[in-house]
């Protein structure tokens, strides 16, 4: 089996860091079975938000939901958020949808999601 790689970005790796360290333990206990299941399937099983040609995977751990995308090396985690602050975010944006397809069409996530990326490059 090639090596996988499970890459936090510098938000996501904070989001965790902030977390109690048994809740890190067990969110990061969730991602042992992860390498198998993305090398081999389709990610069916995971939620899946898309976007102009991009396709971000989500699943629960708890009250908590990690957003990932494929990578060459194995996956990119962007975001571990509670739920409850999905929640608050789709009730501020006065979404009333599922919650995938609600985020996939709100463009306000997809900002949060990019914002990572441009304060990882200052």
């Amino acid at each position: 089996m090639k090596p996988f790689q499970i890459i936090f970005n510098p938000t996501s790796a904070a989001e965790l860091a902030r977390m109690p360290k048994e809740l890190q333990l067990k969110i990061l206990g969730e991602f042992r079975g992860l390498p198998q299941q993305v090398m081999n399937t389709e990610l069916d099983q995971f939620g899946k938000l898309e976007q102009g040609g991009r396709t971000l995977h989500r699943f629960r751990v708890g009250d908590y939901r990690v957003y990932f995308e494929r990578h060459e090396l194995g996956l990119v985690v962007h975001r571990i958020l509670n739920r409850h602050t999905l929640k608050d975010f789709l009730f501020r944006s006065g979404l009333k949808a599922g919650e995938d397809e609600t985020l996939q069409d709100n463009p306000r996530f997809w900002e949060m999601i990019e914002a990572a990326k441009v304060s990882a490059q200052k």
